[in-house]
């Protein structure tokens, strides 16, 4: 996966609480185990009409962000079911991070597992960030993950915390896999002495 180490955009604003994961990709576009082509269908029952039209006032629909990489949303993004559809289509839109106070944990992680940084800020930073952008439609952000730093087009700046492995899985573009993989080696040495020692547990 793209490794993340700043990222620079358009912030999004999504002035909603408790986003569920149902709302993020709807179920009937859970049929298929490609992530590629989801994009289309994030926010699907917000994003169009039912006859699938774009809803003009719908945030993704409007320019400039209908581009952006980051989004802004409320507490408790990304509650509901587990289902990892929900970040394959934030980032085969092209979403890099989601800014809110709180997440969903398994939401989080299956975040991670596609580059997809989830930066917590208090709601007092979160609510300074949608008054910025109320006040400056445009209002851009840059996320700097190895500092840990946020900042706005305005200067306006904030720290955020990261547990180290998810900064060196999304740093370094890796997800459970990858880091596996970066033990093949030893894993094949492993392997060979098992081989070895209990020859009779391979045969056949």
């Amino acid at each position: 996966m793209e490794a993340f180490t700043v990222v620079e955009s358009v912030l999004i604003p999504l002035d909603r609480a408790n986003v569920d994961t149902d709302a993020i990709i709807p179920k009937q576009f859970l049929k298929t185990i490609e992530r590629q082509g989801l994009g289309r269908h994030l926010f699907h029952d917000w994003r169009y009409e039912n006859d699938g039209t774009p809803k003009a006032d719908f945030v993704l629909n409007r320019p400039p962000y209908s581009g952006g990489k980051i989004l802004l949303a409320r507490e408790n993004f990304g509650c509901g079911s587990s289902r990892e559809h929900a970040p394959w289509a934030l980032a085969d839109f092209g979403i890099r991070a989601v800014v809110a106070p709180s997440f969903a944990d398994i939401f989080a992680n299956n975040c991670v597992q596609n580059g997809i940084l989830t930066v917590t800020l208090s709601a007092d930073e979160v609510e300074h960030l949608f008054q910025a952008v109320q006040s400056r439609p445009g209002y851009g952000l840059r996320i700097d993950l190895a500092q840990g730093e946020i900042q706005g087009s305005d200067g306006w700046r904030a720290h955020f915390e990261v547990a180290p492995g998810t900064r060196h899985k999304l740093l370094h573009g890796l997800d459970d896999i990858g880091i596996t993989l970066q033990h093949k080696e030893a894993i094949a040495r492993y392997e060979a002495q098992r081989r070895e020692q209990f020859p009779w547990l391979f045969r056949g």
